[in-house]
């Protein structure tokens, strides 16, 4: 286990994260800590707009990243119709029920339009990028459709996190709360079905998956911490610690397993 953690921190360290990268990274981590402090000390909205903030500083985060491998149009672009499908997505959502079933969004998250708080496309982007990492690691970006349903499958498990957690917060509510902890699961297929599709429409290729491998990494281990010891949701935080934990630890064995394989087919080459 030693050896597997040190030969992660050498690929983390080829991953060359930007300073750029490495200051947003660690704005974000200081605000996610501050979280449960500041839930306990200080005013509602006060503990709303730092949410908001946490989520902002991610998805800036990530479009760097994915900005210093694609340039800033392409990601740009992507930026700009990932945020515009998932608003529209979740509008429809809300007002129809279809496809995650019937909830409403509180007025705690703003601003909003047409109900729907600005906020939210931002989670679908931030998310985005680190799932289709995850799923390039571990299958590739051919065939395509089994790149889509793993790039779905990744972001997906971090709703079982999420959902319940937003719940609890006050952010939204659901009209027939049973299934998991309170949420029904035509949300999942939902979440499933959106990722898939989004996927489908962007085509994302080559991204820089280390780095992004990286936050998805932080979020998985933030949201397992937060939710089992700070935020009193054991039962999702112990769900999504192994669902989304295992998407974690797949795609680091792959990566640590390329690695090896990499330094052992150049050392013939080096000793010649």
């Amino acid at each position: 286990m030693k050896g597997l953690l040190l030969t992660i921190k050498q690929v983390v360290i080829q991953a060359e994260l930007s300073r750029p990268v490495l200051t947003l990274l660690g704005s974000w981590a200081l605000v996610m800590i501050a979280l449960p402090i500041v839930s306990a000390f200080a005013s509602t909205e006060v503990f709303n707009m730092l949410v908001v903030v946490s989520v902002l500083i991610q998805a800036i985060t990530v479009l760097v990243v994915v900005t210093e491998k694609w340039g800033w149009w392409r990601t740009f672009t992507m930026a700009l119709i990932a945020a515009a499908l998932s608003w529209l997505v979740e509008a429809v959502g809300s007002a129809t029920g279809f496809p995650f079933g019937d909830y409403d969004y509180t007025p705690s998250l703003q601003p909003q339009l047409f109900g729907v708080p600005l906020v939210i496309p931002l989670a679908w982007l931030m998310m985005l990028p680190p799932a289709w990492a995850v799923a390039q690691t571990l299958v590739g970006l051919r065939p395509r459709w089994v790149f889509i349903l793993v790039s779905a499958a990744a972001f997906t498990a971090w709703d079982l996190f999420l959902d319940p957690q937003m719940v609890s917060w006050g952010y939204w509510v659901w009209e027939d709360p049973t299934g998991y902890f309170g949420i029904p699961w035509v949300n999942y297929l939902g979440w499933f079905l959106t990722a898939s599709l989004l996927t489908f429409i962007l085509r994302p290729q080559q991204l820089p998956t280390l780095p992004l491998l990286v936050i998805y990494t932080i979020t998985w281990a933030l949201e397992a911490i937060g939710l089992l010891v700070f935020f009193g949701l054991p039962g999702p935080g112990l769900v999504g610690a192994i669902v989304m934990g295992s998407f974690v630890i797949l795609a680091w064995r792959r990566v640590v397993f390329a690695n090896q394989r990499s330094v052992v087919t150049l050392k013939p080459e080096h000793n010649a």
